[in-house]
């Protein structure tokens, strides 16, 4: 188990899936509105309250807690045979975002957080090299997490080949490539697939993409984080997809 904290968090794991919160500790002296929609939550879904300080707080989690911390359940990831059955439900408004190899907590909530946003059916990581769902990555992701899919595969070469199989195109991101993400016709059933902080894509799964895309860069940086890199690019495809 681990705590998971912050108000919106927080919030957002009671609403969907409240069977993952065994405790709640709230700080007392912080009572508000916010805090009150946590707190009718709990006691719709039975969860233990327990009252503590500020500085009891401040040991217990590493953050900005915002007075609430809950004790969770590990967040719940699925395999390859439900991203089969995604894609062939969503069929042409498919829409994955695969990441090959995001290691940083901060990286990994941030793309989900965008990936929610944007409409996105379940994000891929692989089984080795990725980190998990951990605390940081739920506080990050500020609820995404509990709502968008996140699929954890054994191979990401296979698992690319197996929904090209089902019709899903795929765009690999790299700074390599001869177009642009704008270039790139992203309608229909889609997977974009974003590298890792520091090597990029591997060979093997760039290989397997149907295109390859890049940023054109106008400054003096030759890349950006793949956060920020992903709400680019998955936000380039909600703008041709609407």
């Amino acid at each position: 188990m681990d705590w998971i904290f912050g108000i919106h968090t927080v919030q957002s794991i009671l609403k969907t899936s409240p069977q993952r919160v065994k405790e709640l500790r709230v700080v007392r002296s912080r009572q508000d509105a916010r805090l009150q929609k946590v707190l009718n939550l709990a006691d719709q879904h039975g969860v233990t309250l327990q009252w503590v300080t500020a500085q009891q707080l401040d040991t217990l989690v590493e953050g900005r807690h915002q007075g609430v911390a809950a004790l969770c359940k590990e967040g719940q990831t699925y395999d390859e045979s439900y991203l089969a059955t995604l894609a062939e439900e969503h069929g042409q408004d498919a829409f994955f975002l695969m990441l090959d190899g995001v290691t940083d907590p901060h990286n990994l909530g941030a793309c989900l957080r965008s990936a929610e946003g944007a409409g996105v059916k379940a994000v891929i990581v692989p089984k080795d090299n990725s980190v998990g769902l951990t605390p940081v990555v739920s506080k990050v992701a500020s609820g995404a997490a509990e709502s968008i899919p996140l699929i954890v595969v054994t191979n990401l070469a296979r698992t690319l080949k197996d929904l090209q199989a089902k019709g899903v195109w795929s765009v690999g991101t790299t700074g390599d490539a001869e177009q642009t993400i704008y270039e790139i016709d992203l309608k229909g059933p889609l997977v974009i697939v974003m590298g890792s902080e520091g090597t990029g894509m591997r060979q093997l799964v760039a290989s397997q993409c149907d295109f390859l895309a890049k940023l054109p860069m106008a400054g003096k940086v030759s890349s950006l984080n793949v956060s920020v890199a992903a709400g680019v690019c998955l936000f380039e495809a909600v703008r041709q997809r609407s």
